[in-house]
């Protein structure tokens, strides 16, 4: 008998082990292959690539151009440098002095281009950080240059400066009575309440300081109604900079509970439908630009591998999929539309992408131009507590949610958004931006400078034709053009739609200077034969020489 037992218990363990190898194949092969997809080696790699900055030879020729090419590039650096110093003295200098002790400046500061490179770019070509106005699509900085913002306040200005301080004045006026009382609700939340219900078209809603801490009560509720821990996000997506939707590079803590997969992949589908230990899955709509890839930063760029591009009917299709795996799994699907929120649509993404997910979650310009972050969502899992067990509940809340000048600002960005000339912004807007990308790669192209676009309406990611390993030098030429970038420099332009087809064409216009006076500097000219596999191993191998003591 005892012999029949054992047998028994060595084959159940055998099925069991074999039964776990199986899903952690299948979830190793719904993984994306690069490292966005597989982040504690990310992290381990991260982690092990020195500091190490290019000498004033190998700053100009790392691509191995000859010596006139190299006396090119260091003539522009020069002239570029002499430029900042005199038209932008004010703003550095104020730059400069709050960056001792301003640590976001430092952070920024030296991740606007590759670090081999940052030190000498810092020293000759550093970017102001001051504005002192703004003028519709315009702003001005501390020595009164006017620059067009492409910046998009990291989203916040969909519909131009002028509305949004029209907003936030209207917001103040509103709440102006009750002034910053908090814990009690000034009147208007109710319509806000009101408005977001229909808009988003969920049952109920909730007010947070931020997108990411809405993205955190988002996650935390479908936990507590689902009883289930791990939580799936996709390769590249970004979802607020909390440990556990930030797992590998930049994220110091554990985030053992997340599954990073692949965005469009059958394995992935295939993952959520055979597991019954996940209780949520995050979409950010943005991915639609540059699927299972983060979002890109001249930091990033040593070579022209940068890549993007949107297909919306593909995408569509994926989010359609991914909705009814996740029904029939009983897994919660959040859209996370703080990023990309009203953007693409007076409804969202999830009404853009025809999509109806169980929760979303906005912020950015839903504030009116003032910080915010909303959770809408079904009534059953917006509950934070139980009927039948009193002490089981889901806390959330937060000194400053719905604090009167937001909600005031907020009803003013709600309002306009239903104004007919509100509306009518949307009106063709795929077509208006797709003709207006066009339009910008024509001309590039006929300037023969090699730059292009990918979009996602008006969201724009540069793109680089040829191998270089200098194309983040373009932020600069394109603000010596008056042109107003963030702090990822090329990576990430966002248009308000206050833009006009003749702004557009002077924007267009400074491009192609820019683009032009770059390629007459040398910093495209390459030798026959460079690569972007060459310049990233030439790169790899000097980190490897000073890791092991070489170099």
């Amino acid at each position: 008998m005892i012999p029949i037992v054992a047998g028994l218990a060595a084959l159940s363990a055998g099925a069991l082990a074999l039964t776990k190898g199986r899903r952690r194949l299948a979830l190793s092969r719904a993984k994306h292959p690069s490292l966005g997809g597989h982040v504690r080696m990310a992290r381990r790699i991260a982690g092990q690539i020195p500091y190490f900055a290019y000498d004033e030879d190998r700053f100009f020729a790392v691509d191995g151009v000859d010596g006139s090419v190299a006396d090119r590039r260091r003539d522009g650096f020069a002239r570029l440098g002499h430029l900042y110093a005199e038209r932008f003295a004010k703003t550095l200098a104020l730059t400069r002095e709050a960056s001792a002790r301003l640590s976001d400046l430092q952070f920024t500061g030296a991740y606007r281009v590759p670090f081999p490179f940052c030190a000498r770019v810092r020293e000759a070509l550093g970017t102001g950080a001051f504005l002192t106005r703004s003028d519709g699509p315009w702003v001005e900085d501390v020595d009164g240059n006017r620059l067009i913002d492409l910046t998009g306040s990291y989203g916040v200005n969909l519909f131009g400066h002028e509305a949004y301080k029209a907003m936030i004045a209207e917001g103040a006026a509103t709440a102006a009575a009750l002034g910053p009382v908090l814990g009690s609700y000034h009147p208007v939340v109710a319509d806000n309440v009101r408005r977001l219900a229909t808009l988003s078209g969920m049952d109920e809603v909730s007010f947070h300081m931020s997108g990411t801490e809405a993205v955190m009560q988002a996650v935390r509720l479908a936990r507590y109604h689902t009883g289930r821990d791990r939580i799936v996000r996709f390769a590249g997506a970004y979802h607020g900079w909390w440990g556990e939707v930030q797992p590998g590079i930049g994220n110091p803590v554990s985030a053992d509970r997340t599954l990073t997969l692949a965005d469009l992949s059958e394995r992935t589908l295939a993952v959520l439908a055979g597991r019954r230990d996940i209780a949520c899955v995050l979409v950010n709509p943005l991915q639609a630009l540059h699927l299972n890839r983060p979002a890109p930063s001249d930091g990033q760029l040593t070579d022209s591998g940068r890549a993007a591009g949107a297909d919306l009917a593909a995408y569509r299709d994926w989010l359609h999929r991914l909705a009814g795996t996740c029904r029939a799994a009983g897994v919660v699907l959040i859209f996370d539309e703080v990023f990309v929120g009203f953007r693409l649509a007076p409804g969202g993404a999830a009404a853009y992408f025809g999509v109806r997910p169980d929760m979303v979650t906005y912020g950015k310009t839903l504030g009116g131009g003032l910080p915010v972050g909303v959770l809408a969502g079904g009534a059953a899992l917006m509950k934070r507590y139980r009927d039948d067990r009193p002490a089981d509940i889901c806390f959330a809340r937060g000194t400053f949610n719905a604090h009167p000048y937001v909600m005031g600002a907020m009803d003013a960005f709600l309002r306009r958004l239903e104004k007919p000339e509100t509306q009518a912004l949307y009106e063709g807007l795929d077509a208006r931006w797709d003709a207006r990308a066009a339009a910008f790669n024509a001309a590039l192209a006929a300037a023969e400078v090699p730059v292009r676009t990918a979009h996602l309406q008006s969201i724009w990611t540069i793109l680089y034709t040829r191998p270089a390993a200098y194309n983040w030098m373009l932020q600069y030429y394109l603000r010596a053009e008056g042109l107003a970038l963030s702090w990822v420099g090329t990576g990430r332009l966002i248009f308000s739609l206050d833009i006009d087809d003749t702004l557009f064409a002077e924007i267009v216009r400074r491009f192609v200077a820019a683009g032009r006076a770059m390629a007459a500097d040398g910093w495209w000219d390459v030798p026959v034969g460079v690569t972007d596999r060459s310049l990233r191993r030439a790169m790899l191998r000097q980190a490897l020489s000073v890791r092991l003591g070489r170099g």
